[in-house]
């Protein structure tokens, strides 16, 4: 099965964005959810998580901004992005955790904050 970020682009400090993650089998069970991001030069960081059954759980730099949330009908998950700042400029990717154990990765969507 294969992760597809999408939904990136270029958008002005406060403004919003959402991002998606398609699985390609929509069958395929997922135990969790989660969205990272890696600025240039920096290492990848953790930004939101979602456990089936679960809490929500964010990055303390994206609380109260950033919203994960998933359709489950569809294999899709999302990442909704409010109060967008310059410094969340960064490649975003989506990874999910299959019923094998294993995480899945999708290939990074590019969002920049910019005026």
């Amino acid at each position: 099965v294969q992760l597809q970020a999408s939904g990136g682009g270029l958008v002005q400090p406060g403004g919003s964005l959402r991002l998606s993650c398609a699985a390609s089998e929509m069958a395929f069970r997922f135990n969790a959810w989660a969205w990272y991001r890696q600025a240039p030069g920096n290492q990848r960081e953790w930004v939101a998580r979602l456990p089936r059954g679960g809490v929500s759980m964010y990055a303390e730099f994206v609380k109260g901004r950033f919203t994960i949330s998933r359709d489950n009908a569809m294999n899709t998950f999302y990442l909704q992005m409010d109060s967008l700042k310059p410094e969340d400029t960064a490649v975003y990717y989506c990874t999910a955790l299959g019923y094998d154990g294993d995480w899945y990765w999708g290939q990074g969507t590019l969002v920049t904050v910019s005026s």
